[in-house]
């Protein structure tokens, strides 16, 4: 009897009621059954096995230190095994959570009711329905709750049902104390994950996440849950992207939101070092090495010290460095050049790149084992062609951070916006940002147009609506553009915005100012193009 957890040492506190500890248990058992239980001292069942030689589980350090990482999580124990549920909350109580217990399954209704609850302890023979009814009950009205089942009457096919139905964990009857002790802290801690992992998804959504993330189209939400989960965790994870998508943005936001977001983040740039030089600056290097080294120098993996080192362009790393790197992974250490000792490292590794690495692989270009080893987890950032709900969001973005360098407000017109959205941006984010500035630079007043925008975009413009801007000369300048061919030969583009920009100058009598809005194009713009086709003067006559 010594190894069985004994669970005296409860106090009855009221019909109903029972005080165990500071645990609030709820009963359905009447006054007269309970003196009678009172009366007769039976042993505990024996589904609750300790491994050690205990009497009731310690509120002390344990308590604390599971407390202080877990939080304050309310759980349920729903058990009609008098002894069994007493324990159970007794042992919860003791971990740091604030538990209750119920006897049947519509006690545990009841409860559900009335309170908060994270993680349910459920047995699945139980009075008032069973538990698996309760159990679908339950992950149908609270799917964010943590459930472990518990039975003295398992089988497979229980087991598996529970699992279909949503149960996270499984006990069965009877169990070691170390054994429920490990399954709750283990659950705790995926909960209290889940709870970070929302409010960095809801950080990254509403752009208060660090790194610089923005966008709130569908696939941007995608990569926020699938950021919110790797963030906490240490496994290499692998970001593609094409050129200018930000791939080295969502390297910061998974290191900055992660635990260790204390520790250096530092990048490495594989496609501008020259291949002498990558292993030196990864591994480090002794003092008298290879001629110019003066002195030793520590290698980046080694000096992340925990934090995390970003790969950018890991596609260009040579075949003969990709072994090294791979070996150092996988044995946690590197070995300096010239050196011949080994140094531990601790760093998490985050890669990037543009290239398609299962095809380099494929042509032996990119080893295949560490490729592997690199996509554990991998993250591919959507080009903003795919996003284009993102378009106006990242435009107003940059425009909002131009005003807080210059101090000057200023706002998008409908043409310049209506381009945006429409055009492809083969450069990305990065071309956008860069699109913003040009055109903040070039601005003769607060409205930005179009004619602001890069000569790129512009052209996109003519070619995208020629009719548009046909219906802006009110459709009589097409017999009226000097110059223009007749014969439905091919135009230059340049030759079609010169005859759109004339004809809607004559149209409006020479108000040069009124033709400038009409075509979505700044002042200034429109006078450069002027004095580029030799007129001065007005064309009102």
């Amino acid at each position: 009897m010594d190894c069985m957890l004994r669970t005296t040492g409860f106090e009855t506190a009221g019909a109903g009621t029972i005080s165990a500890g500071g645990v609030s248990v709820f009963s359905e058992r009447t006054n007269e059954q309970q003196k009678k239980d009172d009366g007769v001292a039976d042993p505990p069942s024996g589904m609750l096995v300790g491994v050690s030689r205990v009497s009731a589980p310690d509120a002390g350090e344990h308590a604390v230190s599971s407390a202080e990482h877990l939080g304050l999580l309310h759980v349920l124990v729903v058990d009609d095994d008098e002894a069994v549920q007493k324990a159970c909350c007794e042992i919860a109580a003791g971990m740091g959570f604030e538990v209750a217990g119920a006897e049947s399954a519509t006690a545990a209704r009841a409860i559900l009711k009335q309170r908060r609850i994270d993680l349910l302890l459920l047995d699945l023979k139980l009075p008032g329905g069973g538990g698996l009814p309760l159990l679908e009950q339950v992950k149908a009205l609270h799917p964010d709750m943590a459930v472990i089942v518990m039975t003295a009457f398992a089988t497979v096919s229980s087991a598996v049902e529970a699992m279909r139905i949503g149960a996270g964990d499984y006990l069965t009857k009877p169990f070691a104390l170390e054994e429920l002790t490990a399954v709750l802290e283990r659950t705790g801690q995926q909960l209290h994950m889940n709870v970070q992992s929302r409010q960095l998804r809801e950080r990254l959504r509403t752009q208060q996440g660090m790194g610089g993330l923005v966008g709130r189209s569908p696939e941007m939400e995608k990569l926020y849950r699938i950021l919110s989960k790797v963030a906490y965790s240490t496994h290499p994870v692998l970001i593609l992207g094409e050129s200018g998508t930000g791939k080295e943005l969502v390297a910061r936001s998974i290191h900055f939101n992660g635990p260790n977001a204390e520790k250096p983040f530092v990048p490495v740039d594989c496609g501008s070092l020259v291949p002498t030089l990558i292993e030196s600056e990864l591994f480090g290097h002794v003092k008298g090495a290879f001629t110019g080294a003066d002195r030793a120098k520590e290698g980046l993996l080694v000096s992340a010290e925990g934090g995390t080192v970003f790969l950018d362009e890991i596609g260009e790393l040579p075949l003969d460095l990709q072994a090294k790197l791979l070996r150092a992974l996988q044995e946690k250490e590197v070995r300096p050049v010239g050196s011949t000792q080994s140094r531990p490292i601790s760093a998490r590794v985050l890669a990037a790149t543009n290239r398609d690495l299962s095809t380099m692989v494929e042509q032996g270009r990119f080893r295949k084992d560490l490729y592997f080893r690199l996509n554990v987890v991998n993250l591919r950032i959507p080009p903003l062609r795919d996003r284009r709900d993102d378009i106006a969001v990242l435009a107003t973005h940059f425009l909002k951070q131009m005003e807080k360098e210059t101090g000057v407000v200023r706002s998008f017109s409908d043409s310049m916006l209506r381009t945006m959205a429409e055009y492809d941006w083969p450069g990305n984010v990065r071309e956008l940002e860069n699109a913003i500035e040009r055109a903040c630079a070039l601005s003769s007043g607060p409205v930005l147009h179009l004619g602001d925008l890069p000569t790129q975009l512009q052209n996109f413009r003519m070619q995208q609506e020629p009719a548009v801007q046909m219906a802006e000369t009110d459709g009589m300048e097409r017999s009226e553009m000097a110059g223009a061919p007749q014969g439905g030969g091919i135009v230059s583009i340049a030759e079609m915005e010169k005859h759109a920009i004339l004809g809607t100058i004559r149209q409006l009598k020479g108000d040069k100012l009124m033709a400038a809005k009409l075509l979505g194009i700044g002042k200034t713009t429109l006078y450069r193009k002027l004095k580029e086709y030799g007129i001065t003067e007005g064309m009102g006559d």
